[in-house]
């Protein structure tokens, strides 16, 4: 979403928040209006709030058994949100012999467990604790042996205690949407989701990354509903009770978290990548557009398999949508699950893709599916390759420029977490394995991939990455695995990369100073990083030098705390920037006078480079070659350089802004990209008011729903009598976009009339959307004190008990705080506090002074 959007918005609503009730800038869903956390042990003088933390040792867990087959009939009692489940696991034990086993069974009722032979079943002991299903087998059984459980069971998933992480919000492991159909606005929707050990919700199981199994699926239910499982859907038939049962059949061995099935009215859009069936699961109302959100799905196949020289290795690739997601996607073996987000509209698929994250889970079918991390400790080996699936398809399809930026972008989310938290990316000793899902394994173990990438080159790394999915598929592996791969390849001895990036806390901060005297170019080179935490680190990098108005690469090996080099060149260089490829996983400090910065954007191609150049400017826009470099920015190629442009020019007032008004202007209603021409109207709003009225009413009319809802927020800016009725002709859209806009100028001057209009968009959003959607009306309550309704009071307290997402409920209690001054609702929050289960929310909750 466009930044000056948001600010615009986050502007408007705290406008409208009295008393001690404040609101952040929303720059995502995260915590707001909630006093600063107690100073933690590690902030404690002389050590940093992002010094690693110590926990236990977790090690990948003892194989006693090997789950060797695992085939599962099902139904469902929708009113009751349980599934009845009749379960036969074929095992046999690992090594030793063993005459216990013991599975994972969360919430469950067990009605009996029998040893199978043939069709005949013989009781067994069990002894279970609500968690663990403890089963006698009667004998002492070898390596050699298998044997086959037959469990009836009934799985109770709304029972369990709630847990999650940030980037998977609730682990019940299998969701009722919709169940009894009492919402007319949303679908009936059954589905599951996995990761981390959240299947065991739903069938019994060793629920470990490191087991493997292949599997069977008979999911009865009604024959309205479309079903979609793992691997090869092999028939349909129909009941005598008038349902049907669908039979899927896994046939290649995976992990037991990465089953799947998802149950709902789907619209099935059917297209192919060489002989494989690749189908797109969505809602019936976006049928039209499936082939647009996921079309490139059959390129990104071709492209990974002969990057990687190997061939997807599942017998299909479904993708499927399903509403109230707690994640943003799943990689279910040949069959990924999406959240609702990516379900888009023609005229949404003009601002939005979502190929990011289809590429993510796609390279996850290689990348934690066809080989799989042994222990959670472990996790970048699934996500820091998923995550650099989506650079390397970007920079395929849609070029450097759109790559370097998402490289700029991940780089600064793993910097932004690492003020606050900084652990190696092979973590053995974490707390909770869902920390694991943060911007280290994600967005820091991406860069990592990027430098090995680059030290190695392009060669040695896919054939390294073929090694490495050929010698360890379908079994589990730990970073040592890694490593080998890429040392049997290069012939290199690559533990000093290895250590220093995945095994070590931190990254480097650089100072570098440059010089040139006598024909020598000097670099002066120190590592400033605390090394009580961080290593002294060994850099191959390059430095790319201007002389003569011609560039030249240099490579430079840094292995030393201070360093210098010395480069020979004939005369004064123009220009010098240090790491040329911008492949660092760190901070650079390098001073340079405005003139190298003015000649840095001018000519270095890089996009980062020139991003930087053009930050620094905008420190000072009264010089006139920084001027001219806006003024050039302004027309650049690439987007986000205009965007980054419109920024640095928006901090002028006056005669100083007048020297752009008429590009901003042109940008405003002649620009390729909405998300510019959405930043441009919203600058000239605050130029020039009312000036540019006929310019936001062209922004309400455009295509775009962000230039839309840009024009609406300025409209709204102005003094306009027709205002009211110009946003009314709004009020149908549901659009994500349009709707903060209409909410944050209605939070503020709608009046109490609006109030049927917020019920209403707070009963239809989703997600973040909510998020932003309850802050608006957290002001809007606060000014119209007769909008506090029951009803009001009472949709709110739902969401902050019963939201799937956890900043919902966090943004729901913070909209029913505005209300504290009234006895009754304090008693609300102190309930809603007691009953919640998520420890980030607590955390939060027992701050405040209930």
């Amino acid at each position: 979403m466009n930044h000056r959007f948001l600010g615009v918005i986050g502007l408007a609503v705290a406008m409208a928040f009295t008393g001690g009730c404040s609101v952040n800038k929303p720059t995502g869903p995260a915590p707001v209006a909630v006093p600063a956390p107690a100073k933690s042990a590690a902030e404690t003088p002389g050590i940093p709030a992002w010094a690693p933390k110590q926990h236990a040792f977790n090690p990948s867990k003892t194989r006693l058994h090997d789950l060797l087959h695992t085939k599962l009939r099902v139904s469902f009692d929708w009113e009751k949100q349980h599934l009845h489940g009749l379960a036969e696991l074929t095992l046999k034990p690992y090594f030793y012999p063993q005459q216990t086993l013991v599975l994972d069974a969360k919430g469950f009722d067990i009605h009996s467990v029998n040893l199978m032979n043939g069709f005949d079943g013989k009781e067994l002991k069990y002894a279970y604790d609500g968690m663990k299903l403890t089963i006698d087998l009667g004998k002492a059984y070898t390596r050699n042996d298998k044997y086959i459980l037959e469990i009836d069971y009934t799985a109770k998933p709304n029972e369990l205690a709630l847990g999650g992480s940030d980037a998977i919000t609730q682990d019940k492991g299998l969701y009722f949407i919709n169940p009894t159909g009492a919402d007319p606005d949303k679908p009936r929707q059954i589905w599951t989701q996995g990761e981390t050990e959240a299947n065991s919700a739903w069938f019994p199981t060793i629920d470990s990354p490191n087991e493997r199994m292949t599997q069977e699926l008979y999911i009865t239910v009604d024959p309205k509903f479309t079903t979609l499982s793992n691997g090869t859907f092999v028939y349909s038939r129909k009941n005598a009770d008038g349902t049907k049962t669908d039979y899927w059949k896994m046939e290649l061995p995976h992990a037991p978290y990465l089953t799947m099935m998802a149950i709902g009215e789907y619209a099935v859009v059917k297209d192919k990548w060489r002989n494989l069936e690749v189908n797109y699961y969505v809602e019936p109302v976006y049928e039209k557009t499936a082939k647009q959100i996921f079309g490139n799905t059959p390129e990104m196949m071709e492209f990974f398999s002969k990057k990687l020289g190997v061939d997807y290795p599942w017998s299909k690739y479904s993708q499927v949508v399903v509403r109230d997601f707690v994640s943003g996607a799943m990689e279910n073996t040949s069959a990924s699950t999406f959240m609702e987000d990516v379900q888009l509209n023609e005229r949404e698929l003009l601002d939005k893709y979502w190929d990011g994250i289809i590429a993510h889970e796609l390279f996850h079918q290689w990348f934690g599916d066809y080989v799989t991390t042994e222990s959670w400790a472990n996790l970048p080996l699934n996500e820091a390759f998923a995550n650099y699936s989506e650079y390397l398809w970007t920079e395929h399809k849609f070029g450097q420029d759109e790559a370097a930026y998402l490289h700029l972008d991940e780089l600064e989310q793993y910097l932004e977490e690492a003020e606050t938290k900084r652990e190696p990316l092979i973590r053995y000793r974490y707390g909770d394995r869902e920390e694991m899902f943060d911007s280290h394994s994600y967005a820091k173990g991406g860069r990592v991939l990027h430098m090995l990438r680059k030290y190695v080159g392009d060669e040695a790394f896919y054939t390294s990455l073929n090694r490495y999915l050929t010698q360890n598929k379908f079994s589990d592996v730990e970073i040592a695995e890694l490593r080998m791969a890429f040392e049997d390849v290069t012939g290199e001895d690559l533990m000093w990369f290895f250590d220093q990036w995945f095994m070590r806390a931190g990254h480097p901060e650089l100072k570098v100073t440059h010089s040139y005297e006598n024909g020598q170019l000097n670099l002066q080179v120190a590592q400033q990083q605390d090394t009580l935490y961080a290593p002294v680190y060994r850099l191959p990098l390059k430095v790319a030098v201007w002389e003569q108005g011609k560039r030249k690469e240099h490579p430079v090996l840094i292995t030393k705390a201070n360093q210098t080099f010395s480069i020979p060149v004939a005369s004064q260089p123009q220009l010098v920037i240090f790491d040329s490829e911008q492949q660092l996983l760190g901070t650079i400090e390098h001073a340079k006078t405005k003139s190298e910065f003015v000649y840095q954007f001018n000519n270095a191609e890089e996009f980062r480079a020139k991003l930087e150049a053009l930050e620094a400017l905008a420190q000072d826009l009264q010089n006139p070659e920084a001027r001219s470099v806006m003024q050039a920015a302004l027309k650049d190629d690439f987007w986000y350089i205009r965007t980054s442009a419109l920024d640095a020019v928006g901090q002028l007032k006056g005669a100083e802004a007048s020297v752009y008004e008429a590009q901003v202007r042109q940008i405003a209603q002649q620009d390729k990209k909405g998300d510019v021409r959405a930043g441009a109207v919203l600058l000239l709003l605050e130029w020039g008011g009312e000036k540019y009225k006929a310019v936001y009413e062209q922004a309400m009319t455009d295509k775009s729903y962000k230039v839309a809802a840009a024009g609406i927020l300025a409209y709204a800016g102005t003094n306009a009598a027709d205002i009211n009725t110009k946003l009314a002709a709004f009020e149908q859209e549901k659009n994500e976009e349009i709707v903060l806009a209409l909410a944050s100028y209605y939070a503020v001057k709608g009046g109490p009339q609006k109030y049927d209009w917020f019920m209403k968009q707070a009963k239809q959003t989703k997600g973040g959307g909510l998020y932003y959607l309850l802050q608006s009306f957290g002001a809007f309550l606060a000014v119209n004190s007769e909008a506090s309704t029951p009803e009001a009071i009472a949709l709110l307290a739902d969401f902050a008990q019963n939201h799937n997402l956890y900043y919902v409920r966090m943004a729901a209690f913070q909209t029913l705080m505005v209300l504290s001054e009234r006895p009754e609702i304090v008693e609300l929050l102190k309930e809603i506090k007691q009953n919640e289960k998520d420890k980030r929310l607590l955390e939060l909750y027992n701050q405040l002074a209930l």
